[in-house]
């Protein structure tokens, strides 16, 4: 007996159409919410990544040895002499770009009052490679070299009633472990992407920040970009062996994976969605095994009579199997449609969460624009066709071992 059981599966998908619909929307969900919550996931790890390399870490970041170990103190004093640093570390082979940086705790001295914020000495020439400070310039312009200016974060000027031409007095330690206090005028307000940023910084140039620190020369921490092609973490190395070897320098020169626990943290959740994805399709899956078993029940004449006119097991289970991969692959393709298209608008409006991440400390923009990720799609869509397909197995091996003489008698 010759079947085609691809004719006769596609067949029986509409002999229950309403049956066949319900199965399909419940892989069509599966899908949906899978696309939209990996393009989220990818979306908040690349915005993490370029955050962390731009405005806190470079792709490596070079500080004294000891600088970590008494973090917690401020310990300006154990800094870096910027010009030798750079000059060694630009040298070595993968080394693209290098910039100073100088972090400080100060207090902002506005009508009799203190208000803290962190203090961040730049040079804004070399920051450029780091920081498209143009973008996100929100009013003004960038502080001149030599300058008593400062560039603000938007929700800082907000909160505090400042704007532009402003005189603000910061107080501050000390590398000598004194204190000082300097009046900058505000001639830039940026809305940066990290609420964190915009809420608590300010940045001035670093040669006022040296001034104001008592670190004539010198630099808390030397950021450092890589060439294409070149591994973070085997420039880090070799940057870390040349200040030993060139200046007989100590220095703790990491790559910026290294230095950041919410991204590792990030990555691994990633593959726990992976994994969540994988049980959400079964449980999707749940409802053609259902159907799968009703409709077996309800064939049981149908099944005995195609063994009797020769069909074996084997056939069955296939045909079975292809009405289930008939149902995956129109769901699968619904939802997976039905997810880009959400990705697509969202990637247009964006995802707010401002007020979401109010308060919480995390190096991930509050305004997010997920993508369109073709190669995501593809796995989504190949991913609930594979497990929504092969959970018809179950239902399709008792199919196949129905005797026939038993599935002739029944009524």
């Amino acid at each position: 007996m010759t079947i085609k059981l691809p004719a006769v599966a596609f067949r029986n998908v509409f002999r229950n159409l309403r049956r066949s619909i319900l199965s399909a929307v419940a892989i069509a969900v599966s899908a949906m919410a899978i696309m939209a919550l990996l393009a989220l996931l990818e979306t908040m790890e690349t915005d993490m990544a370029t955050n962390l390399t731009s405005y806190y870490t470079g792709e490596v970041r070079i500080r004294h040895a000891d600088f970590e170990k008494y973090e917690r103190y401020n310990p300006l004093h154990l800094s870096l002499d910027t010009d030798e640093v750079i000059s060694v570390a630009s040298a070595v082979e993968g080394v693209e770009a290098a910039t100073p940086r100088i972090n400080f705790p100060a207090n902002l001295y506005i009508d009799e009052k203190n208000n803290g914020a962190m203090g961040v000495g730049v040079d804004f020439n070399t920051e450029q490679a780091f920081i498209d400070f143009p973008a996100i310039m929100d009013e003004g312009r960038i502080p001149e070299p030599g300058a008593n200016e400062l560039l603000m974060g938007k929700f800082l000027a907000h909160d505090l009633g400042l704007s532009l031409g402003d005189k603000v007095t910061m107080l501050t330690s000390t590398a000598l472990r004194g204190s000082n206090a300097m009046t900058f005028t505000i001639v830039g307000i940026a809305a940066f992407p990290v609420g964190g940023l915009s809420a608590k910084t300010v940045y001035i140039p670093i040669d006022r920040a040296q001034y104001l620190l008592r670190m004539d020369g010198h630099s808390q921490e030397i950021l450092l970009l890589t060439e294409d092609g070149y591994k973070e973490r085997d420039v880090a190395n070799a940057v870390k062996t040349a200040l030993e070897e060139q200046l007989s320098l100590k220095t703790e020169t990491r790559a910026w994976k290294d230095l950041n626990m919410m991204y590792t943290f990030l990555s691994i959740a990633k593959f726990i969605y992976y994994v969540m994805g994988a049980i959400f399709f079964v449980l999707g899956s749940t409802v053609i095994i259902n159907t799968t078993m009703m409709v077996i029940y309800e064939r049981v004449r149908e099944i005995g009579t195609l063994g009797a006119l020769g069909m074996q097991g084997k056939e069955l289970t296939r045909l079975f199997l292809l009405e289930g991969t008939f149902i995956s692959i129109a769901g699968s393709t619904l939802g997976t449609l039905v997810g880009v298209l959400i990705v697509y608008i969202l990637s247009k409006t964006g995802i707010n969460f401002t007020e979401a991440m109010s308060g919480v400390d995390m190096e991930v923009s509050s305004i997010l624009f997920p993508r369109v990720n073709w190669f995501t799609a593809l796995f989504v869509w190949i991913y609930a066709i594979i497990i929504s397909s092969l959970s018809t197995l179950i239902p399709s091996r008792k199919a196949s071992k129905i005797e026939i003489v038993e599935a002739l008698r029944y009524v």
